[in-house]
């Protein structure tokens, strides 16, 4: 005679419907006294420590606002931390071969469009172009060709900014790995 407790799921949970599981499931509530929202963003207790809170989103928002990383580190030792992270963190770093999908007209960033707006040129110019605009511009606004005069100063460094992000980028798109 057969047992009535068999399952349909050849002893494969995941394979029953969902809703099947009649057992209570677990919630861990958030660690903030008083709240009883379910903790399910975890938060370092301190720098390089295993041990974590477990909050809801709005008390893990207030505790990250008020997180300094570099707690306890003289300026020395947060700006070696930095430094030795920023040098390690090449997997976080934006990825390259995504550009293209950054803000701006799909060929160029927002930050060279902003360039290109500086140099005076349109949104399809070559590097040429650009070349011979920012030739041309701080020319006209160099220091020594005004000097006392602070406007063109200022507008002959913007100028000098845009070219190195434009020469940047083009820099990106030309290179070739060996």
């Amino acid at each position: 005679m057969a047992r009535g407790t068999r399952s349909v799921d050849w002893g494969f949970p995941r394979w029953r419907g969902y809703g099947a599981a009649s057992e209570a499931q677990k919630v861990r509530l958030c660690d903030r006294h008083g709240c009883d929202l379910p903790g399910n963003c975890p938060a370092p207790k301190s720098p390089n420590s295993p041990e974590r809170w477990y909050f809801c989103e709005r008390h893990a928002a207030e505790y990250n606002a008020g997180w300094n990383y570099f707690e306890g580190l003289s300026a020395e030792e947060a700006a070696a931390r930095e430094a030795a992270e920023a040098r390690d963190a090449s997997g976080y770093a934006e990825a390259r071969h995504y550009g293209w999908g950054g803000p701006g007209d799909g060929t160029r960033s927002r930050d060279e469009m902003r360039a290109l707006e500086v140099l005076e040129l349109e949104a399809d110019a070559d590097f040429d172009a650009v070349r011979a605009a920012w030739r041309r511009l701080a020319k006209a606004s160099h220091p020594d060709v005004k000097p006392g005069d602070a406007e063109a100063a200022k507008r002959f460094h913007a100028i000098q900014a845009a070219y190195d992000v434009l020469r940047t980028a083009e820099e990106r798109r030309t290179w070739k790995p060996a």
